[in-house]
């Protein structure tokens, strides 16, 4: 009896869990998972560029979602934290830390307070701030070919306060009515096209910019160029729609036209004479999307705020932009919602 109570309490002892060689071992290979997890993480965020873009543009598609891996990055945290293993923690730490470096200004870079928080709209117009060089205020909308409000649209548009206001997918049928509405504050326009530009400073010289792609054989028109002549010196305004990209199954992340287009705008802009520039669009790419990498590399984005544009229903990416040259954009928001599918983007220029 003794014996066998003896083998009992022994038995008893050796299905601790703790104990239990086959749990540690999970615990480990789990561990082990996260940290490499996290590593992959850092490594896609700081090298997104060297992902390749031969099979369906994953490179192109991984950079246009970059800001959205700051959610994976909070779950490892989450369960490293949970885990309470410190390699985890220290390796979850990492993706954390290369997400804050890449991302950290934007979200904090306070470009709320002017305009996307309060208020919403443009303050001021052009006006030259004491002790700094003037500043241009500019405004630019893909209004949406099938936008059900143009009118409305273009009321807010109108009440924004711009200096520039640049509009994309115009349309024949509503082309009349946002000329009507935007005619009072900005006397001066200029339409290629499905693109124009509503100005309330002189315009000149303006014209088409071909950047239609050569498999396209439709009557496309989504360029323009003409001079703005400010107070303050004359500038070079570029308005431009780049094609749609799609995802598909038979080609992934399809972006050929948009690339081939932003190769044709690049070109224009880096024959452009004048010293300032200033280039406004629905450019179909964000920032660190590579395809952008002709305008990117010749032109200053505006880059405070993290507001995305598009879609208006629950904006995932910003695609509009507003990019400088011999300007500093030193500001950009997203205004409230109007009848589009995008939000407009407004931004600010001192022209130094």
């Amino acid at each position: 009896m003794r014996s066998s109570s003896r083998f009992g309490s022994g038995a008893g002892a050796g299905v601790h869990v703790g104990d239990d060689p086959g749990a540690g071992e999970g615990r480990a290979v789990r561990g082990r998972i996260l940290v490499l997890a996290a590593v992959l993480v850092a490594g896609l965020l700081a090298f997104h560029s060297a992902v390749p873009n031969v099979v369906g543009n994953l490179g192109s598609l991984l950079e246009t979602f970059l800001p959205w891996l700051g959610l994976v990055v909070a779950a490892l945290l989450v369960l490293a934290l949970w885990r309470r293993a410190p390699a985890a923690i220290i390796a979850a730490a990492l993706p954390a830390v290369v997400w804050g470096a890449m991302f950290g200004g934007s979200v904090f870079g306070g470009s709320v307070f002017g305009g996307s928080v309060f208020g919403g709209s443009v303050f001021g117009g052009s006006a030259s701030v004491a002790g700094l060089a003037p500043v241009l205020t500019v405004l630019q909308h893909n209004v949406a070919d099938d936008n059900p409000d143009p009118a409305g649209t273009a009321r807010a548009l109108a009440a924004a306060g711009a200096d520039l206001v640049a509009l994309e997918e115009l349309t024949p049928e509503a082309l009349p009515v946002y000329e009507a509405a935007l005619a009072p504050k900005h006397p001066y326009h200029v339409v290629a096209g499905t693109v124009g530009l509503w100005s309330r400073h002189p315009l000149a010289d303006g014209r088409p910019v071909d950047i239609k792609p050569k498999g396209i054989t439709d009557d496309w028109n989504r360029g323009l160029r003409t001079t703005v002549r400010t107070p303050y010196g004359e500038i070079a305004a570029y308005v431009a729609h780049l094609p749609s990209v799609r995802i598909r199954p038979q080609d992934g992340f399809g972006t050929a036209w948009r690339d081939e287009s932003a190769v044709a705008l690049g070109a224009a802009i880096a024959a452009e004479r004048m010293e300032r520039i200033v280039l406004l669009g629905d450019l179909n790419g964000t920032l660190h999307d590579r395809g952008l990498s002709p305008l990117t590399s010749r032109l200053t984005p505006a880059r405070a705020g993290f507001d995305f544009t598009w879609p208006a229903a629950f904006p995932l990416a910003r695609i509009d932009h507003v990019m400088a040259r011999g300007a500093t954009p030193y500001d950009t928001w997203a205004l409230p919602a109007t009848g589009s599918d995008h939000l407009p983007t407004a931004a600010r220029l001192r022209l130094g």
